[in-house]
């Protein structure tokens, strides 16, 4: 209202020319009354069709009543434009300079897209509303001019039918905003799917994110099946009000007779309701319905205040410091088995595992034989199917997320590195790490060749610059730093030199904590305490004196790296 009152001029001439409007409708309707009764049914065609071609005249003279609505169109809708390009640029201006602001991603989507559908929008509800109040002025007048006794059957249908609508606008603008909010979030968890899916496939994280994916997509379609019923209530409406009218008057022609109505007024009438009021009616409800609700949404994000950002921020992990039971073991676990769905081979299967706090041990086997499952199963990413796991003596299922993240940290071999400072990257899984503990970090792991080619600690990393190799050495340097007492590696140095991963594995195991290292190289399980053999039927584990004794698998893994290392 505070936009359309200084346009009142605007208004005006485009009343004037919907006035127009108005009377071309009147003219229809009461020209077909009156051919019928002063000209046809009275055996005076001529004047029949004389009142004919004045209702031809009238729809002629329609086309420049609406070159005239079309001319005073642009002078409400472009200001409108104007007016919301104007304040998204200020909103999209002031958010870029505030301090501690994130970037507005959305700047643009107002700009363009947005606004457009704002301005088309308005256009239409102006052109639907302009035409139903004017048309239907002319018909009711058309219809008291031919017999007053039509609105007895008229009004009372029309008056409902829109009030209906008119109460079913709220809650079809609440509907037509969820399926907007649901569709966008469907595009987000794509998007965060699509930018993730390697991480999402190396943490065996695919069943948690398909259930955030199925939750997104199943609220998108709830809220399009509301959408469809408010459709459902709008067609309702459209009924009652333009096609109801038509039905009682087809009803009540015996008792309209009988007061004097003529012939040829109730054939005007029925033209009056069949070709003015009810196309009308439909495209009032039709565009208030859809455009309508669309533009009270956009309306309600281009000219609210926008939510507040959060200050643009590496990704951090939270810290939560989770208790350790004394003197329990780093990892248990009891008679289990992990299968990949009902009926499936096992890839573990009655596995019995302890690993002490402190001890560094490598697990080594074929390719395929369940080395992975066993990480995942020990990073509480992959509940048993039977049997108990447990971790520093409490089972696997007890631990929320924060305190999982607390207690251990798995590295796959696709190392995740972010768009960030290289001192950021380190301390992903220790935001409060000080200097000098990254200083150490780099000592230990001998990553000062890396620092000083990226340019420095605090230098922005282009990752699809790094080698798969250099990715490893910033997460190794990662899991250096982390507080997280169980580290587990899985082939996290698969792409590593020998001598980085020796250097690596020695940092690590130095550190306070237990390490649990899925063996590439054979050297890597020669430098741990104890070694796990997965054989595919039965798995056993010691020093590599002992497997060397009773594990003809492990005797033929070393046999081989021997004869291809010389």
């Amino acid at each position: 209202m505070r936009f359309l009152r200084p346009r009142r001029k605007v208004l005006a001439a485009l009343a004037a020319w919907s006035a127009a409007e108005s009377a071309q409708t009147f003219l229809g309707g009461y020209c077909v009354a009156r051919s019928l009764d002063d000209g046809f049914l009275r055996g005076a065609p001529a004047t029949g069709l004389l009142w004919l071609a004045g209702a031809a005249v009238a729809i002629l003279l329609g086309a420049p009543v609406v070159r005239g609505v079309f001319a005073q169109l642009p002078l409400l809708t472009e200001p409108l434009r104007d007016h919301l390009v104007r304040r998204s640029v200020t909103q999209a201006l002031a958010a870029a300079t505030a301090t501690g602001r994130a970037a507005d991603t959305t700047a643009v989507s107002r700009l363009t897209s947005q606004t457009e559908i704002a301005r088309d929008s308005f256009a239409g509800l102006v052109l639907a509303a302009r035409s139903f109040v004017f048309v239907a002025a002319g018909a009711l007048a058309g219809l008291v001019s031919l017999a007053p006794q039509f609105l007895l059957l008229v009004l009372p249908p029309l008056v409902l039918g829109l009030a209906l609508f008119t109460a079913s606008l709220r809650p079809m603008a609440r509907a037509q905003h969820r399926y907007l909010d649901a569709d966008e979030g469907v595009g987000r968890r794509a998007q965060i799917t699509r930018t993730a899916l390697r991480d999402i496939v190396a943490c065996g994280t695919q069943e948690p994110t398909a259930e955030h994916n199925r939750r997104a997509i199943g609220e998108a379609a709830a809220a399009q099946r509301a959408l469809a019923r408010w459709a459902a209530v709008r067609t309702l409406c459209v009924a009652t009000a333009g096609q109801l009218p038509v039905l009682l008057l087809l009803v009540a022609t015996p008792w309209l007779l009988r007061q004097g109505v003529t012939a040829g007024a109730l054939v005007g009438a029925l033209t009056y309701l069949l070709q003015a009021l009810l196309p009308a009616l439909h495209t009032l409800m039709t565009v208030l319905g859809t455009a309508g609700a669309r533009l009270l949404v956009i309306l309600d994000r281009l000219t609210g205040t926008p939510p507040p950002t959060e200050p643009p921020a590496t990704p951090r992990r939270p810290l939560v410091r989770a208790a350790r039971p004394p003197r329990a073991a780093a990892l248990e676990l009891r008679h289990v088995r992990v299968g990949y769905g009902p009926g499936a081979r096992a890839v573990l299967d009655d596995l019995d595992l302890t690993v002490e706090e402190g001890q560094h041990l490598a697990v080594v086997g074929p390719s395929g034989i369940g080395k992975s499952t066993l990480l995942r199963l020990a990073a509480g990413l992959l509940p048993p199917d039977r049997g108990d796991a447990r971790l520093y003596g409490r089972p696997l299922g007890e631990y929320g997320p924060p305190e999982l993240a607390a207690l251990r940290a798995l590295l796959p071999q696709e190392a995740y590195v972010f768009t960030g400072t290289l001192r950021d990257n380190l301390r992903y899984l220790r935001p409060d790490a000080r200097p000098s503990d990254v200083e150490a970090t780099v000592r230990a792991l001998a990553l000062h060749p890396l620092v000083d080619r990226i340019g420095g600690l605090d230098r922005p990393l282009r990752p699809n610059a790094l080698s798969l190799g250099e990715r490893q050495l910033i997460a190794l340097g990662r899991a250096h730093l982390c507080p997280a007492p169980l580290l587990l590696l899985d082939e996290a140095t698969c792409h590593t030199d020998p001598v980085a991963e020796a250097t690596a594995e020695h940092a690590l195991r130095a550190r306070p904590g237990t390490l649990v290292v899925v063996a590439h190289r054979l050297s890597s399980a020669l430098r741990a305490d104890r070694i796990l053999v997965l054989d595919g039927t039965r798995a056993q584990h010691g020093t590599h004196r002992e497997l060397l004794g009773r594990s003809a698998l492990y005797r033929d893994l070393v046999g081989h790296w021997n004869s291809a290392h010389g």
